[in-house]
């Protein structure tokens, strides 16, 4: 906080209401083994004027979107947010509401869930979708557990296609749960189709493909539900919110369970969160969902209002009947996310994901006419998309910052295969100008 109006003389009211002679009375329960034995390497008490220009110089070391444009994507986007959002969660209704523990009196924020919920299920084709999780990658582990619990199979199928963070994360989850987990590998930039059929059998629960995928590129959905539900499995679908701008719903696809990371609907990147996971599934799911699903009913005078419902967490039921351990939504998070989406509309929505799809293209032919660059896959993609380098990512996007660019990731952290491959993307923000100059910094580097 900027300001804190307690006096001195309150403090010392409070401390002797409660008992304590001072403030380090309230530390007495910390042994003095533990306890910080010497002052803090901090300057001395500045001026109100002199601290902000102090913080300023501080928050100015880092790298900031202001400041740079950002090619850089895999989880992450810098999608334009309307100062509409940002002015509307200012309001204090929904920035002292953590969460609606008294739900019959928290009807604002009761409605602005269930609108956040119809919006997910337009955009995703699904039937019923939850106030959300705590990010992309809990909503994939959940929805394995989901298809787990549902079918009472004990074997996930996945692509290795999907971010690997997120991969990760459903590995943790899924770990000392005895369940089997079978990752399809990828083949030009998608999951390799025919691999990807000999793995799934009647042991399934589930077959995950990410759409669009951590290259960016756009996998077969249709097909790989078709194999899913020929297997008696579910089908799981990573979506790209922005991306079902333009490409078919997933629901449309066959999916059973969409799920996804949620930032791009006016949520900044603010240096990796914090952000949100939505889910949205068939009706026949619903009691299987993690986390919090807030309905429309009407009271006894018969007058619209809005409840909590089928809240299947482990706080709420018996523990061993808890589909989740889920305690929490990101109302905030979800609150953004449809000022957002209701502020843009289907058009709006259509356009940001027709520009991204426009420029990243643009970047595309732009930087593989150059000399020594070459597409790393021919597969269609959507906003991101890979190339092959003759330098190291690294040392591209050392040169790349000079000129305020942020460039992409070096796909060689997580597939050693594509050592010297670059991942890039392009948002709707991203100007020609820029586009050029990125183009241009990676012409500059050395040929073998």
């Amino acid at each position: 906080m900027r300001y804190v109006l307690n006096t001195g003389d309150d403090r010392r009211e409070m401390l002797q209401i409660i008992g304590a002679g001072d403030i380090e009375d309230l530390f007495s329960d910390v042994p003095p083994e533990v306890r910080l034995k010497k002052p803090l390497n901090l300057p001395g008490p500045m001026s109100e004027p002199d601290l902000r220009r102090h913080m300023r110089e501080i928050s100015a070391e880092n790298l900031n979107l202001d400041d740079y444009a950002s090619f850089l994507g895999a989880g992450a986007y810098d999608h334009y947010v309307p100062q509409i959002v940002d002015q509307l969660l200012l309001r204090s209704e929904f920035y002292t509401a953590y969460t609606p523990y008294q739900p019959e009196i928290s009807q604002g924020t009761l409605q602005a869930i269930f609108e956040y919920q119809s919006l997910i299920c337009a955009l995703t084709g699904m039937e019923v979708a939850n106030a959300s999780l705590y990010d992309g990658a809990s909503a994939l582990a959940e929805a394995a557990l989901m298809a787990c619990q549902h079918t009472g199979k004990k074997r996930v199928v996945y692509s290795g296609c999907i971010h690997p963070e997120y991969r990760l994360t459903v590995q943790t989850y899924l770990r000392y749960r005895g369940i089997e987990l079978v990752e399809a590998p990828e083949a030009g930039g998608i999951t390799d189709s025919q691999l990807l059929e000999g793995m799934v059998d009647s042991r399934t629960a589930a077959v995950i493909i990410q759409q669009p995928n951590f290259f960016g590129c756009l996998e077969d959905a249709p097909a790989a539900g078709e194999l899913a539900h020929r297997s008696g499995a579910l089908f799981i679908v990573m979506a790209d919110p922005v991306s079902l701008g333009i490409l078919k719903a997933p629901g449309d696809c066959g999916a059973d369970i969409v799920v996804g990371e949620g930032q791009g609907l006016g949520n900044q990147i603010s240096f990796g969160g914090p952000y949100l996971g939505f889910m949205a599934c068939s009706q026949k799911l619903v009691r299987r969902m993690p986390g919090r699903l807030v309905g429309q009913t009407v009271d006894k005078e018969g007058r619209r209002c809005f409840a909590l419902t089928l809240q299947a967490r482990e706080q709420h039921i018996r523990r061993d009947k808890a589909t989740s351990n889920i305690c929490s939504n990101e109302a905030m998070c979800a609150l953004a996310a449809a000022i957002h989406m209701t502020c843009l509309g289907k058009e709006g929505l259509r356009q940001v994901a027709g520009l991204s799809l426009q420029k990243a293209h643009y970047a595309h032919r732009l930087i593989t006419s150059l000399k020594g660059v070459e597409p790393s896959f021919s597969a269609p993609f959507f906003k991101e998309f890979a190339v092959r380098l003759t330098e190291d990512p690294a040392a591209v996007n050392q040169r790349l910052l000079k000129d305020k660019i942020i460039g992409g990731l070096d796909l060689g952290r997580f597939y050693p295969g594509y050592s010297g491959h670059m991942l890039l993307c392009c948002t709707e923000l991203r100007t020609g100008d820029e586009i050029s100059r990125l183009a241009a910094g990676i012409g500059g580097m050395k040929n073998d």
